[in-house]
């Protein structure tokens, strides 16, 4: 039996049209506030085949006290959603999901490679995905989607604000000095300020939160494993 008690919230078979729908009524059921101090964090990512229309999907459970992976689950699925930027959960949701319920340890929190509220319908990965698994979650991502920020100062830790109008939808965080800075906004049960904590507290020098670095790494290992 799943750790994570996951909420079928709808169907992953829908239209483009039918994936707006659902972001926008999802949105309501956001709920971006909480403080936390984690123990288990969780990153999630997937790779994707070149060959044939398959996701591996890799989630870790990183223990912060003992700095190490104390939990992995990694599944494969076939593709049924096109890729289209801003709907990516729709592609990627159901073989991430599968991985979740796979966990023998539950996390405290997740952090995605993806989006949260930083989004046109506050619906990136890791919103969709923190109401899915109502765990709260982060999302950590390369580049920015949506929102303006200005540039943080050239020092790990340095932040600015990331605004959609007046609203803050998250934050560019410097990691490490002399690169580029992540995008981390709130998902789900989670504070714009926290999420940048939590994901400061996860940087092992390298720029990227150390749960999410692994879990690419994974997905990509288990992709080269399953494919040759």
């Amino acid at each position: 039996m799943s750790k994570i008690a996951i909420a079928q919230l709808h169907c992953w078979n829908v239209s483009l049209e039918e994936a707006r729908q659902i972001q926008s009524e999802l949105q309501k059921k956001l709920i971006i506030k909480g403080e936390l101090n984690p123990r288990f964090v969780a990153g999630a990512d997937c790779a994707f085949s070149a060959q044939s229309e398959l996701a591996y999907a890799v989630v870790v459970v990183y223990d912060l006290t003992k700095d190490k992976v104390v939990d992995l689950a990694r599944t494969k699925t076939k593709l049924k959603f096109p890729y289209i930027p801003r709907y990516l959960t729709f592609r990627e949701g159901p073989c991430l999901i599968e991985a979740f319920s796979l966990l023998k340890i539950k996390p405290d929190v997740i952090i995605f490679d993806g989006q949260g509220i930083a989004h046109p319908r506050r619906m990136g990965i890791a919103s969709h995905m923190g109401l899915w698994l109502k765990i709260p979650s982060i999302g950590c991502a390369k580049s920015r989607l949506w929102g303006k920020a200005k540039e943080p100062e050239n020092y790990a830790g340095a932040f600015e604000w990331l605004y959609d109008g007046r609203e803050v939808v998250g934050a560019l965080v410097r990691t490490k000095k002399n690169v580029k800075p992540v995008v981390v906004s709130p998902g789900h049960l989670i504070s714009p300020s926290s999420a940048i904590d939590v994901v400061l507290k996860c940087t092992r020098g390298y720029r990227l939160p150390e749960p999410t670095r692994i879990a690419h790494l994974e997905a990509n290992r288990f992709k080269k494993e399953q494919e040759g």
